[in-house]
Protein backbone atom coordinates (compact mmCIF):
# COMPACT_ATOMS: atom_id res chain seq x y z
CA UNK A 1 0.00 0.00 0.00
CA UNK A 2 2.68 2.58 0.75
CA UNK A 3 2.78 5.67 3.47
CA UNK A 4 -0.21 8.08 2.69
CA UNK A 5 0.87 11.72 2.92
CA UNK A 6 -2.14 12.96 4.93
CA UNK A 7 -5.42 10.49 6.23
CA UNK A 8 -7.91 12.93 4.79
CA UNK A 9 -8.07 15.11 1.60
CA UNK A 10 -10.99 17.56 1.71
CA UNK A 11 -11.62 19.27 -1.74
CA UNK A 12 -13.20 22.53 -0.81
CA UNK A 13 -13.63 24.58 2.16
CA UNK A 14 -17.16 25.82 2.42
CA UNK A 15 -19.68 24.35 4.28
CA UNK A 16 -18.80 21.02 3.59
CA UNK A 17 -15.50 21.16 3.76
CA UNK A 18 -14.91 23.32 6.85
CA UNK A 19 -17.36 21.44 8.75
CA UNK A 20 -15.41 17.79 7.77
CA UNK A 21 -11.52 19.88 7.95
CA UNK A 22 -12.39 20.49 11.76
CA UNK A 23 -14.26 17.40 12.64
CA UNK A 24 -11.67 15.23 11.35
CA UNK A 25 -8.95 16.89 12.81
CA UNK A 26 -11.00 16.63 16.14
CA UNK A 27 -10.62 12.52 15.94
CA UNK A 28 -6.87 12.95 15.52
CA UNK A 29 -6.41 12.79 12.02
CA UNK A 30 -4.51 14.49 9.79
CA UNK A 31 -6.00 16.56 6.99
CA UNK A 32 -4.91 18.88 4.29
CA UNK A 33 -7.66 21.01 2.59
CA UNK A 34 -7.47 21.68 -0.95
CA UNK A 35 -9.10 25.02 -2.16
CA UNK A 36 -9.36 26.59 -5.72
CA UNK A 37 -9.63 29.97 -4.83
CA UNK A 38 -7.24 32.56 -2.63
CA UNK A 39 -7.61 33.50 1.09
CA UNK A 40 -9.04 36.63 1.76
CA UNK A 41 -8.88 38.89 5.43
CA UNK A 42 -11.27 41.21 5.96
CA UNK A 43 -8.88 44.12 4.22
CA UNK A 44 -8.61 42.44 1.21
CA UNK A 45 -12.37 42.88 0.47
CA UNK A 46 -12.77 44.85 -2.74
CA UNK A 47 -14.39 48.08 -2.05
CA UNK A 48 -16.69 47.62 -4.90
CA UNK A 49 -17.55 44.65 -7.70
CA UNK A 50 -16.02 47.17 -10.31
CA UNK A 51 -12.97 46.03 -9.40
CA UNK A 52 -13.56 42.91 -11.15
CA UNK A 53 -10.17 41.32 -10.36
CA UNK A 54 -10.99 41.12 -6.70
CA UNK A 55 -14.64 40.60 -7.34
CA UNK A 56 -15.36 38.15 -9.79
CA UNK A 57 -13.37 34.50 -10.18
CA UNK A 58 -12.27 33.55 -13.37
CA UNK A 59 -9.07 32.25 -13.05
CA UNK A 60 -7.46 31.61 -16.30
CA UNK A 61 -8.83 35.62 -16.90
CA UNK A 62 -6.11 36.66 -14.01
CA UNK A 63 -9.61 37.50 -11.95
CA UNK A 64 -9.71 35.87 -8.54
CA UNK A 65 -12.43 37.16 -6.71
CA UNK A 66 -14.82 35.72 -4.34
CA UNK A 67 -17.49 35.80 -6.82
CA UNK A 68 -18.10 32.91 -9.26
CA UNK A 69 -20.45 33.05 -12.45
CA UNK A 70 -21.81 30.07 -14.15
CA UNK A 71 -23.83 30.17 -17.77
CA UNK A 72 -25.65 27.11 -18.83
CA UNK A 73 -28.71 26.34 -21.31
CA UNK A 74 -31.43 26.03 -18.44
CA UNK A 75 -29.64 27.68 -15.40
CA UNK A 76 -27.49 30.95 -14.49
CA UNK A 77 -25.37 30.28 -11.52
CA UNK A 78 -23.52 32.15 -8.79
CA UNK A 79 -21.58 31.06 -5.93
CA UNK A 80 -18.43 31.76 -3.87
CA UNK A 81 -14.98 31.03 -4.35
CA UNK A 82 -12.20 31.11 -1.96
CA UNK A 83 -10.89 29.99 1.34
CA UNK A 84 -14.16 29.97 3.12
CA UNK A 85 -16.02 28.93 0.00
CA UNK A 86 -19.63 30.39 -0.15
CA UNK A 87 -19.32 31.79 3.20
CA UNK A 88 -17.47 34.63 1.83
CA UNK A 89 -20.36 36.23 -0.36
CA UNK A 90 -23.50 34.47 1.06
CA UNK A 91 -26.32 36.70 2.80
CA UNK A 92 -25.55 34.72 5.81
CA UNK A 93 -28.43 33.55 6.40
CA UNK A 94 -29.23 30.44 8.38
CA UNK A 95 -32.80 28.61 8.40
CA UNK A 96 -34.00 25.36 8.85
CA UNK A 97 -36.53 23.73 6.05
CA UNK A 98 -40.03 23.13 5.52
CA UNK A 99 -40.86 19.58 7.11
CA UNK A 100 -41.77 18.78 3.30
CA UNK A 101 -37.86 18.86 2.60
CA UNK A 102 -36.99 15.61 5.39
CA UNK A 103 -40.30 13.80 4.02
CA UNK A 104 -38.85 13.97 0.18
CA UNK A 105 -39.27 10.69 -1.69
CA UNK A 106 -35.91 10.77 -2.65
CA UNK A 107 -34.79 9.85 0.92
CA UNK A 108 -37.15 10.08 3.40
CA UNK A 109 -37.23 6.01 3.69
CA UNK A 110 -33.61 5.96 4.19
CA UNK A 111 -34.16 7.35 8.34
CA UNK A 112 -36.11 9.75 10.57
CA UNK A 113 -34.28 12.89 8.96
CA UNK A 114 -36.24 15.67 11.48
CA UNK A 115 -35.33 13.39 14.58
CA UNK A 116 -31.56 12.45 13.10
CA UNK A 117 -30.66 16.25 11.75
CA UNK A 118 -32.47 18.08 14.58
CA UNK A 119 -29.67 18.26 16.83
CA UNK A 120 -26.69 18.71 14.15
CA UNK A 121 -29.19 22.20 13.42
CA UNK A 122 -28.36 22.87 16.48
CA UNK A 123 -24.86 22.32 16.87
CA UNK A 124 -24.47 24.26 13.80
CA UNK A 125 -26.30 27.38 14.31
CA UNK A 126 -23.62 27.23 17.31
CA UNK A 127 -20.34 27.05 15.67
CA UNK A 128 -21.87 29.90 12.92
CA UNK A 129 -23.03 32.21 15.58
CA UNK A 130 -26.83 32.31 14.54
CA UNK A 131 -29.05 35.10 16.13
CA UNK A 132 -31.78 36.97 14.95
CA UNK A 133 -32.18 40.11 13.36
CA UNK A 134 -34.71 42.55 15.68
CA UNK A 135 -34.91 45.38 13.81
CA UNK A 136 -37.59 46.31 10.99
CA UNK A 137 -36.19 48.32 7.70
CA UNK A 138 -38.35 49.93 5.27
CA UNK A 139 -38.06 46.30 2.83
CA UNK A 140 -39.16 44.65 5.58
CA UNK A 141 -42.31 47.17 6.29
CA UNK A 142 -42.98 46.89 2.70
CA UNK A 143 -42.79 43.08 2.90
CA UNK A 144 -44.83 43.02 5.84
CA UNK A 145 -47.43 45.10 4.73
CA UNK A 146 -48.01 42.84 1.19
CA UNK A 147 -48.24 39.81 3.50
CA UNK A 148 -51.07 41.48 5.34
CA UNK A 149 -52.35 42.42 2.32
CA UNK A 150 -52.38 38.82 0.96
CA UNK A 151 -53.76 37.86 4.77
CA UNK A 152 -50.27 35.83 5.54
CA UNK A 153 -48.48 38.11 7.94
CA UNK A 154 -48.52 35.32 10.18
CA UNK A 155 -45.66 34.07 8.44
CA UNK A 156 -43.33 37.32 8.42
CA UNK A 157 -40.64 36.52 10.11
CA UNK A 158 -36.84 38.14 11.04
CA UNK A 159 -33.82 36.69 9.28
CA UNK A 160 -31.60 34.26 11.06
CA UNK A 161 -28.07 35.53 10.37
CA UNK A 162 -24.62 34.32 10.76
CA UNK A 163 -23.01 37.64 12.05
CA UNK A 164 -21.73 39.39 14.82
CA UNK A 165 -24.28 42.27 15.73
CA UNK A 166 -23.09 43.52 19.24
CA UNK A 167 -20.67 46.20 19.63
CA UNK A 168 -21.19 47.65 16.05
CA UNK A 169 -17.83 48.54 14.64
CA UNK A 170 -15.85 48.17 17.78
CA UNK A 171 -13.06 45.03 17.94
CA UNK A 172 -13.76 42.77 20.93
CA UNK A 173 -12.74 39.27 22.05
CA UNK A 174 -14.18 36.36 20.44
CA UNK A 175 -17.41 36.34 21.83
CA UNK A 176 -18.56 32.78 20.51
CA UNK A 177 -16.11 30.18 21.87
CA UNK A 178 -14.93 31.21 25.41
CA UNK A 179 -12.07 33.29 23.85
CA UNK A 180 -10.47 30.32 21.91
CA UNK A 181 -11.78 31.89 18.85
CA UNK A 182 -10.60 35.36 16.80
CA UNK A 183 -11.74 38.32 17.82
CA UNK A 184 -14.62 40.16 16.42
CA UNK A 185 -15.56 43.52 15.34
CA UNK A 186 -19.66 44.39 15.55
CA UNK A 187 -21.40 44.54 12.45
CA UNK A 188 -22.45 48.32 11.64
CA UNK A 189 -25.11 47.48 9.19
CA UNK A 190 -23.86 48.78 5.81
CA UNK A 191 -25.84 45.88 3.81
CA UNK A 192 -22.32 45.28 1.67
CA UNK A 193 -22.20 41.15 2.81
CA UNK A 194 -22.51 39.85 -0.43
CA UNK A 195 -19.73 42.14 -1.44
CA UNK A 196 -17.20 40.29 1.46
CA UNK A 197 -17.41 41.79 4.92
CA UNK A 198 -14.34 44.28 4.99
CA UNK A 199 -15.52 44.81 8.69
CA UNK A 200 -14.95 41.23 10.21
CA UNK A 201 -18.37 40.85 11.65
CA UNK A 202 -19.64 38.23 9.19
CA UNK A 203 -19.39 34.80 10.50
CA UNK A 204 -17.50 33.48 7.84
CA UNK A 205 -15.86 29.79 8.47
CA UNK A 206 -12.55 31.08 8.31
CA UNK A 207 -13.57 32.81 11.64
CA UNK A 208 -15.12 29.45 13.28
CA UNK A 209 -14.57 25.58 11.75
CA UNK A 210 -11.99 26.54 9.81
CA UNK A 211 -10.34 28.72 12.36
CA UNK A 212 -9.93 25.79 15.04
CA UNK A 213 -9.73 22.55 11.77
CA UNK A 214 -6.28 24.97 11.40
CA UNK A 215 -5.56 25.55 15.26
CA UNK A 216 -5.47 21.41 15.35
CA UNK A 217 -2.82 21.03 12.54
CA UNK A 218 -5.18 20.93 8.88
CA UNK A 219 -3.48 22.10 6.28
CA UNK A 220 -5.06 24.37 4.10
CA UNK A 221 -3.96 25.08 0.57
CA UNK A 222 -5.48 27.85 -1.11
CA UNK A 223 -5.20 28.55 -5.06
CA UNK A 224 -5.12 24.36 -5.74
CA UNK A 225 -7.69 23.00 -8.15
CA UNK A 226 -7.90 19.71 -8.18
CA UNK A 227 -7.94 17.56 -11.66
CA UNK A 228 -8.85 14.32 -10.97
CA UNK A 229 -8.95 11.71 -8.05
CA UNK A 230 -8.38 7.62 -8.20
CA UNK A 231 -8.62 4.84 -5.82
CA UNK A 232 -5.17 3.02 -4.65
CA UNK A 233 -7.32 -0.64 -5.41
CA UNK A 234 -10.12 -1.34 -6.99
CA UNK A 235 -12.62 0.85 -4.65
CA UNK A 236 -10.48 2.74 -2.73
CA UNK A 237 -10.27 0.05 -0.28
CA UNK A 238 -5.93 0.88 0.53
CA UNK A 239 -6.19 4.92 0.10
CA UNK A 240 -6.52 7.13 -2.85
CA UNK A 241 -4.24 9.33 -5.06
CA UNK A 242 -5.67 13.58 -5.05
CA UNK A 243 -4.20 15.51 -8.35
CA UNK A 244 -4.20 18.53 -8.36
CA UNK A 245 -2.51 21.84 -9.69
CA UNK A 246 -2.47 25.80 -9.58
CA UNK A 247 -5.87 27.40 -10.07
CA UNK A 248 -5.93 28.61 -13.64
CA UNK A 249 -2.88 27.16 -15.14
CA UNK A 250 -2.44 26.66 -18.65
CA UNK A 251 -0.38 23.84 -18.86
CA UNK A 252 0.31 20.85 -16.49
CA UNK A 253 3.67 21.33 -15.44
CA UNK A 254 2.50 22.22 -11.84
CA UNK A 255 0.44 18.99 -10.87
CA UNK A 256 1.38 17.88 -7.58
CA UNK A 257 -0.10 14.20 -6.58
CA UNK A 258 -1.62 13.83 -2.25
CA UNK A 259 -1.87 9.96 -1.45
CA UNK A 260 -4.38 9.93 1.66
CA UNK A 261 -6.38 7.53 3.34
CA UNK A 262 -9.60 8.95 2.43
CA UNK A 263 -11.32 12.31 0.70
CA UNK A 264 -14.23 14.21 1.24
CA UNK A 265 -15.57 15.64 -1.72
CA UNK A 266 -16.68 18.96 -0.99
CA UNK A 267 -16.09 21.57 -3.69
CA UNK A 268 -19.93 22.84 -4.34
CA UNK A 269 -22.43 21.34 -6.32
CA UNK A 270 -21.08 22.39 -9.67
CA UNK A 271 -17.02 21.38 -8.35
CA UNK A 272 -18.46 18.47 -7.29
CA UNK A 273 -20.64 17.36 -10.45
CA UNK A 274 -17.66 18.32 -12.15
CA UNK A 275 -14.88 16.16 -10.22
CA UNK A 276 -16.98 12.92 -10.22
CA UNK A 277 -17.65 13.28 -13.93
CA UNK A 278 -13.94 13.68 -14.83
CA UNK A 279 -13.09 11.09 -12.63
CA UNK A 280 -14.92 8.91 -14.16
CA UNK A 281 -14.51 9.81 -17.53
CA UNK A 282 -10.86 9.21 -16.53
CA UNK A 283 -11.53 5.56 -15.88
CA UNK A 284 -10.67 6.35 -12.26
CA UNK A 285 -14.38 5.70 -11.01
CA UNK A 286 -16.06 2.80 -13.31
CA UNK A 287 -18.06 2.20 -10.18
CA UNK A 288 -19.36 5.32 -9.75
CA UNK A 289 -23.50 5.20 -9.96
CA UNK A 290 -25.08 6.15 -13.30
CA UNK A 291 -27.33 8.62 -11.61
CA UNK A 292 -24.21 11.01 -11.08
CA UNK A 293 -25.44 14.71 -12.60
CA UNK A 294 -29.32 13.35 -11.77
CA UNK A 295 -31.96 15.49 -9.25
CA UNK A 296 -29.93 18.94 -9.71
CA UNK A 297 -31.99 21.86 -8.12
CA UNK A 298 -32.05 25.57 -8.24
CA UNK A 299 -33.88 25.83 -4.76
CA UNK A 300 -36.79 26.79 -7.71
CA UNK A 301 -35.42 30.38 -7.57
CA UNK A 302 -36.68 33.50 -9.17
CA UNK A 303 -34.21 36.69 -8.53
CA UNK A 304 -35.93 40.28 -9.18
CA UNK A 305 -35.52 43.94 -8.53
CA UNK A 306 -36.84 47.04 -7.59
CA UNK A 307 -35.61 50.40 -7.60
CA UNK A 308 -37.26 52.85 -5.84
CA UNK A 309 -36.71 56.56 -6.55
CA UNK A 310 -34.49 58.82 -4.95
CA UNK A 311 -36.30 60.07 -1.55
CA UNK A 312 -37.44 56.60 -1.24
CA UNK A 313 -34.26 55.01 0.06
CA UNK A 314 -33.97 56.35 2.94
CA UNK A 315 -32.28 53.43 5.49
CA UNK A 316 -32.48 51.70 2.48
CA UNK A 317 -29.17 49.84 3.12
CA UNK A 318 -28.70 50.60 6.96
CA UNK A 319 -28.88 46.82 7.68
CA UNK A 320 -27.36 43.54 6.82
CA UNK A 321 -28.48 41.99 3.43
CA UNK A 322 -31.19 39.82 4.39
CA UNK A 323 -33.65 40.61 7.38
CA UNK A 324 -36.81 38.71 7.29
CA UNK A 325 -39.31 37.10 4.61
CA UNK A 326 -42.62 35.72 4.02
CA UNK A 327 -44.67 32.70 2.88
CA UNK A 328 -47.77 33.77 0.50
CA UNK A 329 -48.33 30.10 0.13
CA UNK A 330 -46.98 27.20 2.09
CA UNK A 331 -44.35 26.14 -0.55
CA UNK A 332 -43.08 29.18 -1.63
CA UNK A 333 -40.59 32.04 0.48
CA UNK A 334 -39.87 35.58 -0.48
CA UNK A 335 -36.96 37.77 0.84
CA UNK A 336 -35.62 40.83 0.52
CA UNK A 337 -31.93 41.27 -0.37
CA UNK A 338 -29.73 44.03 -0.27
CA UNK A 339 -26.20 44.57 -2.14
CA UNK A 340 -25.26 47.93 -0.47
CA UNK A 341 -22.95 50.69 -1.94
CA UNK A 342 -20.44 49.27 -4.46
CA UNK A 343 -22.38 46.35 -6.21
CA UNK A 344 -23.32 48.69 -9.08
CA UNK A 345 -21.57 46.10 -11.66
CA UNK A 346 -24.50 43.75 -10.36
CA UNK A 347 -26.84 46.22 -12.60
CA UNK A 348 -26.26 44.34 -15.67
CA UNK A 349 -27.57 41.36 -14.59
CA UNK A 350 -31.49 42.98 -14.32
CA UNK A 351 -34.06 44.57 -17.03
CA UNK A 352 -37.19 45.89 -17.53
CA UNK A 353 -39.75 43.15 -15.84
CA UNK A 354 -41.75 40.90 -18.43
CA UNK A 355 -44.02 38.38 -17.11
CA UNK A 356 -44.02 34.68 -18.49
CA UNK A 357 -43.20 33.43 -22.38
CA UNK A 358 -41.10 31.71 -23.91
CA UNK A 359 -37.90 31.88 -25.30
CA UNK A 360 -39.17 33.50 -28.21
CA UNK A 361 -41.91 35.43 -26.22
CA UNK A 362 -40.03 36.93 -23.72
CA UNK A 363 -37.32 38.99 -25.71
CA UNK A 364 -39.98 40.29 -27.55
CA UNK A 365 -42.06 41.31 -24.11
CA UNK A 366 -38.73 42.92 -23.29
CA UNK A 367 -38.69 44.99 -26.41
CA UNK A 368 -42.44 45.89 -25.93
CA UNK A 369 -41.27 47.74 -22.32
CA UNK A 370 -38.43 49.23 -23.37
CA UNK A 371 -40.79 51.18 -26.34
CA UNK A 372 -43.81 51.74 -23.97
CA UNK A 373 -41.52 52.62 -21.26
CA UNK A 374 -38.10 54.88 -22.70
CA UNK A 375 -38.06 56.72 -19.53
CA UNK A 376 -37.91 54.17 -17.13
CA UNK A 377 -35.53 52.03 -19.43
CA UNK A 378 -33.37 55.05 -19.62
CA UNK A 379 -33.42 55.33 -15.73
CA UNK A 380 -32.73 52.19 -14.65
CA UNK A 381 -29.88 51.65 -17.32
CA UNK A 382 -28.01 55.41 -16.31
CA UNK A 383 -29.00 57.09 -13.41
CA UNK A 384 -26.45 56.86 -10.90
CA UNK A 385 -26.78 54.85 -7.13
CA UNK A 386 -28.58 51.83 -8.34
CA UNK A 387 -26.93 49.59 -5.90
CA UNK A 388 -27.95 51.78 -2.46
CA UNK A 389 -31.62 52.17 -4.12
CA UNK A 390 -32.42 48.88 -5.18
CA UNK A 391 -33.98 45.82 -3.04
CA UNK A 392 -33.45 42.20 -4.85
CA UNK A 393 -36.26 39.91 -4.62
CA UNK A 394 -35.41 36.53 -3.85
CA UNK A 395 -38.20 33.99 -4.29
CA UNK A 396 -37.70 30.03 -3.31
CA UNK A 397 -40.18 27.19 -3.79
CA UNK A 398 -39.66 23.66 -2.20
CA UNK A 399 -41.58 21.83 -4.81
CA UNK A 400 -40.30 18.77 -6.79
CA UNK A 401 -38.17 20.23 -9.81
CA UNK A 402 -35.23 19.35 -11.24
CA UNK A 403 -32.62 19.46 -14.38
CA UNK A 404 -29.79 17.15 -14.91
CA UNK A 405 -25.85 17.68 -15.31
CA UNK A 406 -24.74 15.78 -18.23
CA UNK A 407 -20.97 15.25 -18.89
CA UNK A 408 -19.31 15.41 -22.54
CA UNK A 409 -15.19 14.89 -22.99
CA UNK A 410 -13.83 16.83 -25.24
CA UNK A 411 -10.22 17.83 -26.70
CA UNK A 412 -7.74 16.45 -24.24
CA UNK A 413 -10.69 14.05 -22.56
CA UNK A 414 -11.67 17.51 -20.39
CA UNK A 415 -15.40 16.87 -19.18
CA UNK A 416 -17.60 19.79 -19.61
CA UNK A 417 -20.87 20.02 -17.92
CA UNK A 418 -24.28 20.41 -19.67
CA UNK A 419 -27.57 21.01 -18.71
CA UNK A 420 -31.18 19.15 -19.84
CA UNK A 421 -34.70 20.29 -18.08
CA UNK A 422 -36.10 17.21 -16.45
CA UNK A 423 -38.93 15.01 -18.73
CA UNK A 424 -41.56 15.16 -16.48
CA UNK A 425 -40.80 18.17 -13.25
CA UNK A 426 -38.86 20.74 -15.15
CA UNK A 427 -37.24 23.44 -12.92
CA UNK A 428 -39.84 27.06 -13.51
CA UNK A 429 -38.44 29.69 -15.38
CA UNK A 430 -41.19 31.97 -14.55
CA UNK A 431 -42.63 32.32 -10.78
CA UNK A 432 -46.00 34.34 -10.48
CA UNK A 433 -45.61 34.89 -6.60
CA UNK A 434 -42.35 36.33 -7.34
CA UNK A 435 -43.52 38.85 -10.21
CA UNK A 436 -46.61 39.56 -8.44
CA UNK A 437 -44.55 41.29 -4.93
CA UNK A 438 -42.04 42.77 -7.58
CA UNK A 439 -45.12 44.22 -9.54
CA UNK A 440 -46.45 45.15 -6.20
CA UNK A 441 -43.26 46.97 -4.25
CA UNK A 442 -42.77 48.61 -7.53
CA UNK A 443 -46.55 50.47 -7.20
CA UNK A 444 -46.17 50.51 -3.46
CA UNK A 445 -42.58 52.73 -3.71
CA UNK A 446 -42.84 54.40 -7.25
CA UNK A 447 -39.65 52.39 -8.14
CA UNK A 448 -38.74 50.57 -11.26
CA UNK A 449 -39.20 46.76 -11.48
CA UNK A 450 -36.82 44.41 -13.27
CA UNK A 451 -36.15 40.73 -14.10
CA UNK A 452 -33.35 39.04 -14.52
CA UNK A 453 -31.86 39.28 -17.93
CA UNK A 454 -31.37 35.47 -18.06
CA UNK A 455 -35.13 35.24 -17.52
CA UNK A 456 -36.18 38.13 -19.68
CA UNK A 457 -33.67 37.27 -22.71
CA UNK A 458 -33.68 33.83 -22.42
CA UNK A 459 -36.03 32.35 -20.32
CA UNK A 460 -33.22 31.46 -17.84
CA UNK A 461 -33.45 30.95 -14.44
CA UNK A 462 -30.82 32.01 -11.86
CA UNK A 463 -29.48 30.79 -8.49
CA UNK A 464 -27.88 30.85 -5.31
CA UNK A 465 -28.40 28.02 -4.89
CA UNK A 466 -27.28 25.04 -6.70
CA UNK A 467 -27.94 21.42 -4.90
CA UNK A 468 -28.17 17.90 -6.25
CA UNK A 469 -26.46 15.55 -8.69
CA UNK A 470 -24.45 13.36 -5.88
CA UNK A 471 -27.60 13.03 -3.74
CA UNK A 472 -28.18 10.66 -0.90
CA UNK A 473 -29.80 7.45 -2.19
CA UNK A 474 -30.64 4.15 -0.72
CA UNK A 475 -28.98 2.00 -3.62
CA UNK A 476 -26.48 3.25 -6.55
CA UNK A 477 -29.54 2.82 -8.56
CA UNK A 478 -31.20 5.55 -6.51
CA UNK A 479 -28.08 8.04 -5.80
CA UNK A 480 -24.75 8.49 -5.55
CA UNK A 481 -23.87 8.32 -1.94
CA UNK A 482 -25.82 6.48 1.15
CA UNK A 483 -27.23 8.08 4.21
CA UNK A 484 -24.02 8.21 5.58
CA UNK A 485 -22.69 10.22 2.75
CA UNK A 486 -20.44 7.77 1.53
CA UNK A 487 -19.81 6.91 -1.92
CA UNK A 488 -21.67 4.00 -3.50
CA UNK A 489 -19.33 1.38 -4.65
CA UNK A 490 -16.19 2.55 -2.92
CA UNK A 491 -14.43 2.52 0.24
CA UNK A 492 -13.02 6.41 2.09
CA UNK A 493 -14.97 8.70 -0.50
CA UNK A 494 -17.71 11.01 0.53
CA UNK A 495 -19.83 13.76 -0.32
CA UNK A 496 -20.50 16.40 1.44
CA UNK A 497 -21.35 19.56 0.39
CA UNK A 498 -24.49 21.23 -1.88
CA UNK A 499 -24.83 18.36 -4.23
CA UNK A 500 -25.58 15.75 -1.87
CA UNK A 501 -28.91 17.24 -0.75
CA UNK A 502 -31.80 15.25 -2.20
CA UNK A 503 -34.61 17.91 -2.45
CA UNK A 504 -35.26 21.53 -3.11
CA UNK A 505 -35.10 23.23 0.84
CA UNK A 506 -36.97 26.17 0.06
CA UNK A 507 -34.98 28.29 2.05
CA UNK A 508 -31.15 29.40 1.96
CA UNK A 509 -29.19 26.05 2.32
CA UNK A 510 -26.40 26.88 3.89
CA UNK A 511 -27.42 25.86 7.45
CA UNK A 512 -28.99 22.27 5.99
CA UNK A 513 -25.41 21.69 4.12
CA UNK A 514 -23.74 22.51 7.39
CA UNK A 515 -25.89 20.07 9.54
CA UNK A 516 -25.92 17.41 6.66
CA UNK A 517 -21.86 16.90 7.10
CA UNK A 518 -22.14 17.21 10.80
CA UNK A 519 -23.92 14.06 11.02
CA UNK A 520 -21.61 12.70 8.11
CA UNK A 521 -18.82 13.78 10.53
CA UNK A 522 -20.43 11.67 13.07
CA UNK A 523 -20.08 8.43 11.66
CA UNK A 524 -16.55 8.34 11.24
CA UNK A 525 -14.27 6.66 14.20
CA UNK A 526 -11.60 8.22 16.08
CA UNK A 527 -8.38 7.62 14.26
CA UNK A 528 -6.89 4.62 15.83
CA UNK A 529 -4.56 5.13 18.72
CA UNK A 530 -5.84 8.34 18.73
CA UNK A 531 -7.68 10.55 21.76
CA UNK A 532 -10.66 12.26 20.03
CA UNK A 533 -11.17 15.70 21.51
CA UNK A 534 -15.02 16.84 22.07
CA UNK A 535 -16.50 18.75 19.39
CA UNK A 536 -16.69 22.79 19.61
CA UNK A 537 -19.87 23.65 19.50
CA UNK A 538 -21.80 20.25 20.25
CA UNK A 539 -23.07 21.58 24.01
CA UNK A 540 -23.87 25.15 24.13
CA UNK A 541 -21.08 27.80 24.05
CA UNK A 542 -20.73 30.27 26.92
CA UNK A 543 -21.09 33.45 24.62
CA UNK A 544 -23.51 36.38 24.06
CA UNK A 545 -24.24 35.89 20.50
CA UNK A 546 -23.76 32.02 19.71
CA UNK A 547 -26.13 30.77 22.58
CA UNK A 548 -29.98 30.95 23.33
CA UNK A 549 -32.39 28.62 21.83
CA UNK A 550 -31.93 27.45 18.45
CA UNK A 551 -34.73 27.46 15.38
CA UNK A 552 -36.98 24.93 15.54
CA UNK A 553 -37.18 22.75 12.31
CA UNK A 554 -40.62 23.13 11.76
CA UNK A 555 -41.58 26.65 10.37
CA UNK A 556 -43.51 29.17 11.43
CA UNK A 557 -47.01 28.57 11.20
CA UNK A 558 -48.48 29.42 7.57
CA UNK A 559 -51.55 30.62 6.67
CA UNK A 560 -52.06 30.49 2.75
CA UNK A 561 -53.37 33.10 0.62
Amino acid sequence: MGTHDTDWVVIGSGFGGSVSALRLAEKGYRVTVLEQGRRFEPDDMPDSNWDVRNYFFAPKLGLRGLFHLRMFKDVFISCGAGVGGGSLAYAMTLYTPPPAFFLDRQWADLRNWHAELEPHYETAQRMLGVTDVTYDDPADQWLREYGRELGVDDTYRKARVGTYLDTPGQTVADPYFGGEGPERTGCISCGRCMLGCNVGAKNTLTQNYLWFAEKLGAQVRPEREVATIRPIGARGEDGWEVIHERTGAWRRKDRQIIRCKGVVVAGGTLGTNQLLAQARADGNLPHLSPRLGELVRTNSESILAVTVPPGQDAGLVDRVAITSSIYPDPHTHIETVIYGKGAGAMRGLFGLLVGDGTKVTRPLKLLGQIVRHPGRFLKHTFQPGWSERTIIVLVMQSLDNAIRLTARVGRGGKVKLQTAQHADQPNPTYIADANRFTEWLAERTGGIAQSSVFESLMNVPSTAHFLGGAVIGATADDGVIDADHRVHGYENLLVCDGSAVPANVGVNPSLTITALTERAMAQIPVKEGATARAPIGAAPIAGKTASGEPEPVAPLPIVAG
